[in-house]
Formats: structure tokens, sequence, C-alpha cells
């Protein structure tokens, strides 16, 4: 028969994993115009669902060269259509952030 100790580890294991605690997952972007991510070939986000980084969408920076003049440059980010990217799942599984494509 396990110990009171263990029977309270067991049940907050358990609670813990139920709540959907922040996890990393993978997806696969299969759509740009609206954009969708599909996960665990099970689950496909919509925009709603997402929050983009600026790792994963164009974006301006400004930039100097040793103080020069400071001129604004576009980064281009854009996700495209097959890129694999590392998403984190907020608490409750309601929102996704997309962190960044993954290079393999």
């Amino acid at each position: 028969m396990p110990s009171l100790v263990e029977m309270i580890q067991k049940i907050s294991k358990r609670a813990v994993e139920e709540s959907q605690p922040v996890a990393i997952v993978y997806g696969t972007v299969t759509g740009t115009d609206p954009l969708r991510i599909n996960i665990e070939q099970k689950l496909t986000l919509e925009i709603a669902h997402l929050v983009l980084t600026n790792n994963v969408q164009d974006h301006m920076v400004e930039m100097s060269i040793e103080g020069g003049i400071k001129r604004n440059y576009t980064v281009y980010n854009k996700l495209q259509e097959g890129d694999t990217v590392i998403l984190l799942r907020q608490q409750g599984g309601q929102k996704y952030i997309v962190l960044d494509k993954a290079v393999t």
C-alpha cells in the first residue's frame, strides 16, 4: 500500500499534467494567407491562436554603423509554407507563441 507522501506526490503530478502547463511543441506551416500551422499531425492552428515574434515575421530595424547615420532596414523573416517552427504553448493550450523557425 502506498504511503501518504507517495499518494500526495501522485495527485500533485496528475494535477499539474491535467492543467496543461507551458510546453514546447513543433509545427509545420501549411498556409500563409491566412497563416496556418499544423502541430502533432492532428491540430491546425490559425492566427487567432498564435502570437508571432519578430523572429517569424517581416519587420523594420533601425541601424547605424559605428555612430554613423541611422537608417531603417527591413528584415525579411516571414513564414513560408513548409517551414518548421518552434512554438511555446501557453498554460491551458489556448494560445501558442511562435518563437522561431527550426533549422534542420
